[in-house]
């Protein structure tokens, strides 16, 4: 059932520009279409494409409490610029007492599973919340952005979080968001501007040499596939 409902909003949108794209599912899903911003590149363009097209498309965010300042600063420019409701999701304050009481502040350094403990905690659990009773959810993902991502579609359905997600810049280069958000003055992260391409939590990123992959500055000490289970297979 799934595929063929990825398979006809695939067929049925082929030609539509994104804002099209967006306006079809708004009316196809009435108030069950969602947006998850990180406040990212990505994301700033894509917020920029809801607000200017005025479609009924929900926008929400994680704050997991430990984000950088300038996140903080991009977030307050954009409802400023765009007068968009952002609802915005926390993690669960014992789950987080929790963890900090049983292994302190910083155990996502020492291991892999205590990092996606950590990422559970403080990502997952909130957009799992953020998720239910949608449909669609759109995201800001780019094939370039990793290998795990090279071979996304456009429409795929994410089982587990049981949804359909949109990915519609999935074909877009760093230098075409880069581009859109200067041409049309969106807010961005002035972290951008130092090195910071993927940026998350703070303790869990920094900036990448010039040469070095784009998720390369996140949880830079491990070896993993640079994911925290918010988008996976």
């Amino acid at each position: 059932m799934s595929t063929t409902i990825v398979h006809t909003l695939l067929e049925k949108t082929k030609d539509f520009s994104i804002e099209e794209t967006f306006a079809f599912l708004a009316n196809e899903y009435k108030d069950k279409v969602v947006f998850s911003t990180s406040f990212g590149q990505e994301d700033q363009v894509i917020t920029a494409l809801i607000a200017n097209s005025n479609v009924a498309i929900n926008i929400f965010t994680l704050d997991t409490g430990r984000l950088f300042q300038e996140t903080y600063d991009v977030f307050h420019k954009t409802l400023k610029k765009y007068k968009k409701h952002i609802e915005v999701y926390f993690p669960e304050a014992e789950a987080v007492q929790n963890l900090l009481n049983a292994k302190g502040p910083n155990s996502f350094y020492e291991s892999v599973d205590n990092r996606k403990e950590c990422c559970f905690i403080r990502k997952v659990a909130p957009l799992t919340k953020a998720l239910k009773g949608n449909s669609v959810w759109i995201t800001g993902l780019r094939a370039e952005q990793s290998e795990n991502r090279n071979d996304l579609p456009l429409f795929e359905y994410d089982a587990k979080f049981e949804i359909i997600k949109f990915n519609p810049l999935l074909k877009w280069t760093l230098k075409e968001v880069e581009d859109y958000i200067e041409k049309n003055n969106v807010p961005q992260n002035a972290l951008h501007k130092k090195g910071f391409v993927s940026i998350g939590c703070a303790p869990c990123t920094r900036a990448i040499a010039e040469g070095e992959d784009i998720r390369a500055g996140r949880w830079w000490w491990e070896s993993s596939h640079k994911e925290c289970g918010l988008h996976q297979k």
